[in-house]
């Protein structure tokens, strides 16, 4: 399996699926999470849906849609950044996600959350997606990308 993250911001694949960035507002705690930014992960959770669509992974389309919702979404909450990357491509055999923010952090261990959280489970939930699909996920070694890779071989 070829290393992923690759070492800059480009993305190296086959085909590109999506290959975009946009801008966000600094979050300070999760009730200052803009309403504009809830919308463009939005945007980038149906972007994703329509590009895989487009390509033939209708199979991947759920749950390529939750990963990246989730990756999106942890980014906006905890990295205090005011722009995120998200990548897609397609090589051999697998469907590559990653999520960036730019912002150089010591990777760690998810937090598990209490029996009455209301939050806090998105990353076992990736995981679990990611088994399934007999995938990988995690974090840069300088903590500026999350991804993942989902195999397609079970696709078209």
């Amino acid at each position: 399996m070829p290393a992923w993250p690759p070492s800059s911001t480009a993305v190296f694949g086959r085909e590109v699926v999506v290959n975009t960035c946009f801008a966000v507002s600094p979050c300070v705690d999760r009730s200052g999470v803009l309403e504009d930014d809830t919308r463009r992960v939005s945007s980038m959770r149906r972007l994703v849906r329509d590009r895989l669509a487009s390509c033939g992974l209708r199979g991947l389309l759920d749950d390529a849609e939750l990963i990246v919702s989730e990756l999106l979404t942890n980014s906006l909450l905890h990295s205090g950044g005011t722009e995120i990357s998200l990548a897609l491509c397609v090589v051999d055999d697998e469907l590559r996600i990653r999520v960036g923010d730019g912002i150089p952090r010591v990777p760690h261990p998810p937090r598990q959350p209490g029996d009455d959280a209301e939050s806090g489970r998105g990353l076992d939930l990736v995981g679990y997606l990611v088994n399934a699909r007999h995938g990988a996920w995690g974090v840069s070694s300088d903590g500026r990308f999350t991804w993942c890779i989902l195999s397609t071989a079970e696709e078209g």
